[in-house]
């Protein structure tokens, strides 16, 4: 399986348990986040690791943790085809990160099949994003908005809704 459709049974998964999931990933590097999972407004931080080496290391675990807190997303988790090491236990607990090896993503899956959707999620530059995202500097909703003036003069972005104090946006 590749990191790819390994991306997308994780997606698919969490789509079946009850998620809304926005995928963030790509071809290119993600900043440690690959899905976005929303329960309610909850929102949930998602790095998957389909690698040879068969353990993760604590590394992965803390830029996961950091991201959570720059987002202001109560909980994350860690999916594995292998295994965590002892130090990337020890850093998750107590924080609302869930560590999911192979076994528990079995678990997890159950009777979840590797959907089209899931096979090889490609890039959707086209596609609208979310209703209502969240900033990605302070986490309030944010409003969509049209650009006024310079070069981007007509075109639509999402601003943050706290605008001038906050300045996020999002294409």
């Amino acid at each position: 399986m590749s990191w790819r459709e390994f991306e997308g049974l994780v997606a698919e998964t969490f789509r079946q348990k009850g998620y809304r999931v926005v995928e963030r990933g790509g071809d290119g590097p993600d900043g440690g986040v690959d899905l976005e999972a929303y329960q309610g407004r909850d929102k949930y931080l998602i790095q998957c690791k389909q690698w040879k080496a068969r353990q993760v290391g604590v590394a992965t675990v803390r830029e996961l943790y950091g991201v959570m807190t720059a987002e202001r997303a109560v909980g994350g988790f860690v999916a594995a085809s292998g295994s965590f090491t002892a130090d990337a236990q020890a850093f998750a607990e107590g924080r609302s990160i869930r560590l999911v090896d192979a076994r528990g993503l079995r678990r997890m899956i159950g009777g979840v099949k590797v959907s089209a959707h899931a096979q090889a999620p490609a890039p959707r530059p086209d596609a609208a994003p979310p209703a209502n995202p969240a900033c990605p500097k302070c986490g309030s909703t944010m409003v969509r908005r049209t650009a006024k003036s310079g070069s981007n003069a007509g075109s639509e972005f999402w601003g943050c809704a706290k605008y001038p104090a906050c300045r996020g946006i999002r294409n």
